[in-house]
């Protein structure tokens, strides 16, 4: 049986020219929160709902730091928005900690998690060195996302409600933006 074993250094480490201290690490994860935060907070409009830019900050961090450190910078970030910082879209006009979590959105920030380490894992074996490979592991990103994100909404308020029309439908040109983006 063979693995696909990590051979490119992620975006960062090759500009820091190989490993990360722990306190890079740290820096780095809490930057990018930062970067989270800001994303959620600016939003475009867009046709039929607004458009903010976390999807593609949530990519971003899995290519630049990694499955391990992207993940756990999105993990950081949900235990800000946990804690009650008003790091979410949204909040804290729609309601700030957990709360806010445990609605519609929640899968979606839990496809966050997952969707950085998957972005993450692709480009720690060379995927987002060539277009269409790149554009392959942000896909799986993003599928990670609305897949966590659909369910969790569908559980949410029942499938029996047009669970696709209000959660996923219409998002998909604001991400195909995205992915041209990347």
């Amino acid at each position: 049986m063979t693995t696909l074993a990590t051979t490119h250094p992620t975006l960062l480490n090759a500009v820091l020219g190989g490993r990360r201290s722990a306190l890079q690490s740290v820096l780095l994860a809490v930057a990018g929160t930062a970067l989270l935060w800001a994303s959620a907070k600016v939003q475009i409009p867009f046709f039929p709902v607004p458009m903010t830019m976390q999807t593609f900050v949530v990519l971003f961090l899995g290519f630049a730091l990694g499955a391990r450190l992207g993940a756990a910078t999105i993990l950081l970030y949900l235990a800000e928005g946990a804690l009650g910082l008003p790091v979410f879209a949204g909040t804290p006009e729609k309601g700030i900690g957990l709360a806010y979590m445990m609605g519609p959105t929640g899968g979606f920030l839990a496809g966050f998690v997952v969707a950085a380490f998957v972005t993450g894992w692709f480009a720690e074996r060379g995927f987002d060195r060539r277009l269409v490979t790149a554009a392959f592991a942000a896909l799986a990103g993003l599928v990670a996302v609305y897949a966590f994100g659909i369910g969790w909404l569908g559980a949410l308020i029942g499938w029996d409600k047009p669970v696709l029309e209000f959660g996923l439908y219409p998002f998909l040109p604001a991400e195909a933006l995205k992915l041209a983006l990347l």
